[in-house]
């Protein structure tokens, strides 16, 4: 009898290795996903800044504090393209082939890449590096967080949400008013909201893990899960450089 409970418990325990060591391989995939597409956004902004290609999405008008950059036409559609490819790879996911979603989810990197060019033109070198290093870190230790611990961040992340559409309209309705205060309110929540909203989806997309799934639907749900991680550490990047950012 005691060799069988012996057997059964180290079972148990085989058990829960066995799903802790493909948990620990689906974060990986999702991980390098998503680093992989924040250095193709980055190479893309950075060529296209450095290009012919930057004259044929921007244009250079004067305003009252100076020259400033106003997207061309070329330049408004690649600026809302990835936007319609988010909501295109949301809808489709399930019904899309494995490369299909793959491909889908580079260039929707790519995209967004050549759309914030503008930033390499509006801000020095140094000071979008060492944003991107406090990033880096802030992302990591909530990531990190989200992934250990045991509070369910549901409700949590539905009041984050929240706070995202929030500061959507807040933005679209200060493009007509132009408050600097609500300029600095809403960078101060978008910080804090895709803070915690890093959190949030490394918590989900462990969930759906243990959800199950094989083959290629398990890898579509790492270009997913890696595409919420990506969109939250681009947003604490872009929101933290109005505060680092030093303008050239």
């Amino acid at each position: 009898m005691a060799d069988y409970d012996n057997r059964l418990v180290r079972g148990a325990a085989s058990g829960v290795a066995s799903v802790d060591a493909g948990l620990r391989a689906h974060m990986l995939r999702v991980y390098n996903y998503m680093v992989g597409a924040l250095a193709l956004t980055g190479a893309v902004a950075w060529l296209t800044a450095n290009s012919p290609l930057m004259a044929v999405l921007y244009r250079q008008v004067a305003t009252s504090g100076g020259v400033a950059l106003q997207p061309t036409i070329p330049g408004y559609i690649v600026l809302f393209a990835p936007l319609a490819l988010i909501f295109f790879l949301s809808f489709r996911i399930a019904s899309m082939s494995y490369s299909a979603a793959q491909t889908t989810f580079w260039v929707y990197a790519a995209l967004v890449g050549a759309s914030l060019a503008s930033i390499f033109a509006a801000y020095t070198a140094a000071s979008i590096a060492s944003t991107f290093f406090v990033t880096a870190a802030t992302f990591g230790v909530m990531s990190l967080w989200g992934y250990t611990t045991g509070r369910d961040l549901t409700g949590f992340g539905s009041f984050l949400m929240m706070g995202v559409f929030g500061i959507i309209i807040a933005m679209v309705v200060n493009m007509f008013f132009h408050s600097a205060a609500v300029n600095f309110l809403v960078s101060i929540l978008g910080v804090l909201i895709f803070t915690g909203l890093t959190a949030y989806d490394t918590q989900k997309i462990k969930n759906y893990y243990y959800a199950g799934d094989n083959g290629e639907m398990a890898g579509k749900k790492a270009i997913m899960g890696a595409l919420s991680l990506y969109l939250d550490f681009l947003n604490i990047f872009l929101f933290l450089l109005r505060f680092m950012g030093n303008r050239r």
